[in-house]
């Protein structure tokens, strides 16, 4: 019955979205109070109902129902519960559940806190919304029902793919979708703005903190999902430039565009046509990432489904609200004229810099992600697109944007001169100057990891010297601390924004000099890697709750003294007949000691080493410009572009 009642809680949403659709549009445009006013209500009931499918799903995972599809093919009995409740949303099925959960989320939200919208741009909006949720939802119900029924029920489950079995990644795929499906409200809002015509300083300002929160989310989703992928696949590495990867760093450098472009239009009124296009742009960068994880035009270790007529659903999908959105944007994008007006060098020529560069690097990557399959398609012709291409063809462009990074925050808005920008950075400049120096002395002139220590300590002394000239630390220290308090969380989120990614270029540089060593051993034998002694002592075998292990035990040594004890796994899951390996990893924030068993012969077993000095520094990048993000976030005047309440009584009184 529970199945039963989340099947009619997805129709139920579906016919909701279609009577939103309706009232939003047709009451806008005959500017009826009353229809508009009705859309927040409607809103409000595709939450519920789409929220009521989840906890029906969730129920038949956690129950083992066997007599529903889904729940077969990717749970089991002996599987941990948190496991259970991942594989709701590990399945392609369920997974397009939950994407419409964050999406119907995201109108609620709209409709509940966007009271200080005009009454016709939140009522289009929140039509707008409703339209893509009405698609998915026919979608999840023409060809990926999660509720389908099995009839005999088999005893057990299949189980849930092993690598999927795993903390990391049950939680990747939500943040993840929280930053696509947020994306989806700035493409409403364009859609919106070019509808009616209009979009001025407070169109940029209600845009920002959804394009500021997506891009927040989906930072720390890619971030888990490398970090996953460090030290779940045992490939020693922290991103592989993975199709998969790639569709989710599409929509990153897009929303990446959009935030800073949006910040021009909140203070300037420029780049108006510009933002739209980039509002349109995150959100189809989000949807074709959905189009090649589920369309089986590739594969990946976390690709969803190999259904041609689900490829041919989301294609229409893709076609509808993209190719759709940009015939709007080309007919009507002449009515946004721009009225603000800025010299070359200025703040807002920094930030068009950034967004070109931005651009630039998208456009690489979608290149080489698609290339392949079109070669394939069209001529026939097997072509693979690795590292070797991507890090040639983007690091030329990165360079620049981490340049033009640190002088963007220190040029005044509309005109600029660069000399007192260079005044105030010279220390920065001399910062990465020596770590690249540095870097060159001990590490024997290798010329990349040097560049990119140089890169880093620039981002992140530029960073701290953008916070030191807001407070004027050095022409008015004394005041410094009172000015400090005073300056507005955005202000230290933009920085440390900045910082995190300087950070996360560290972690980079630093793997740039990582070694590795393959080695067979035998118990009491050793090998030796970064002048560390790794000594097998012994290979046993470990049971788990649904697997079985064998397990190596490696003394890591420095001279007479023990470093630590590595415990690497293999372990061979009995329901799905696959064996993963499970790397153990010793880190000490300066650097990784990685161990991954291999085969075990000749009664020994060959041991896969790697050294990895500031690994760590990678994730903990990422993690900070999140922070930074949602800093910014929690500042009033970002999210609702009002003054502290404090403020607002003070002003109100007077």
């Amino acid at each position: 019955m529970i199945p039963e009642l989340g099947h009619f809680a997805l129709a139920l949403a579906l016919a909701l979205s279609f009577a939103q659709v309706g009232l939003g549009l047709y009451g806008a445009q005959r500017a009826e109070a009353r229809l508009m006013a009705a859309t927040a209500p409607v809103a409000a009931g595709i939450l519920i109902a789409v929220g009521a499918a989840f906890l029906c799903l969730v129920w038949s995972f956690l129950s083992n129902d066997t007599t529903v599809a889904n729940v077969v093919q990717n749970s089991h009995s002996a599987k941990p519960w948190l496991y259970k409740i991942s594989g709701t949303w590990a399945s392609h099925e369920g997974s397009m559940i939950l994407w419409v959960l964050i999406l119907a989320l995201c109108g609620g939200a709209v409709a509940g806190f966007g009271s200080n919208l005009p009454s016709a741009l939140q009522a289009r909006v929140l039509a707008v919304l409703a339209l893509i949720a009405a698609g998915f939802l026919g979608f999840i119900l023409a060809t990926s029902n999660p509720f389908d029924r099995v009839w005999p029920p088999p005893a057990d489950g299949q189980g849930l793919n092993p690598i999927l079995q795993d903390p990391g990644l049950a939680f990747h795929p939500p943040l993840l979708y929280l930053g696509y499906v947020g994306f989806a409200v700035t493409y409403a809002f364009a859609i919106a703005a070019l509808i009616e015509g209009r979009v001025d300083a407070a169109w940029g300002r209600w845009v920002r903190p959804w394009a500021l929160a997506a891009w927040s989310f989906l930072t720390l989703g890619i971030a888990l999902g490398s970090w996953w992928a460090y030290y779940e696949l045992g490939w020693g590495g922290y991103w592989f430039w993975d199709p998969v990867e790639n569709a989710s760093l599409l929509p990153w450098l897009a929303g990446c565009a959009l935030l800073h472009s949006a910040i021009v239009v909140e203070k300037r009124e420029a780049l108006k046509t510009w933002t739209v296009f980039l509002a349109l742009l995150a959100f189809g960068m989000s949807l074709l990432g959905t189009f090649l994880v589920r369309s089986g035009v590739l594969t990946s270790v976390h690709a969803f489904a190999n259904d041609p007529e689900r490829g041919v659903f989301i294609l229409a999908l893709l076609g509808i609200f993209i190719g759709g959105g940009f015939l709007l944007f080309a007919w009507r994008a002449a009515a946004l004229t721009p009225t603000g007006v800025f010299a070359p060098l200025s703040r807002e020529g920094a930030l068009v810099l950034n967004n070109l560069l931005l651009c630039s690097i998208a456009a690489v990557v979608l290149v080489g992600t698609l290339y392949p399959m079109f070669a394939d398609l069209m001529l026939k012709e097997k072509i693979s697109v690795g590292p070797p291409f991507f890090n040639t063809a983007t690091l030329p462009l990165a360079a620049p944007l981490i340049g033009a990074m640190g002088f963007g925050p220190m040029l005044p808005w509309k005109r600029a001169r660069i000399f007192p920008a260079v005044q105030r950075l010279w220390w920065a400049a001399l910062l990465a100057l020596g770590g690249f120096l540095l870097c060159l002395a001990l590490e024997g002139y290798r010329i990349g990891p040097a560049l990119g220590f140089a890169a880093a300590l620039w981002a992140i002394g530029a960073a701290l010297a953008d916070v030191a000239d807001r407070i004027a630390l050095f022409s008015r220290p004394r005041a410094a601390w009172s000015r400090a308090r005073g300056l507005p969380r955005a202000a230290w989120g933009g920085a440390l924004a900045h910082a995190g990614l300087g950070v996360m270029i560290l972690g980079l540089a630093g793997m740039g000099l990582a070694t590795d060593r393959l080695a067979l051993l035998k118990p009491g034998e050793a090998t030796t890697l970064a002048g560390l002694e790794y000594r097998l002592t012994g290979i046993r075998t470990v049971p788990g709750p649904n697997w079985t292990a064998r397990r190596a035990t490696l003394e890591v040594r420095d001279g007479d003294r023990l470093v630590t004890v590595l415990e690497p796994d293999k372990r061979s899951f009995t329901v799905n007949r696959m064996t993963t390996s499970e790397a153990a990893i010793h880190t000490t924030w300066v650097s990784d000691l990685y161990a991954v068993l291999g085969e075990e012969r000749d009664g020994g077993a060959v041991i896969r080493l790697h050294h990895n000095p500031l690994a760590p520094w990678i994730w903990l990048g990422g993690a900070i410009m999140a922070l930074g993000g949602g800093l910014s976030l929690s500042d009033r005047r970002v999210r609702v572009s009002a003054p502290s309440a404090k403020v607002a009584r003070a002003g109100a009184r007077a």
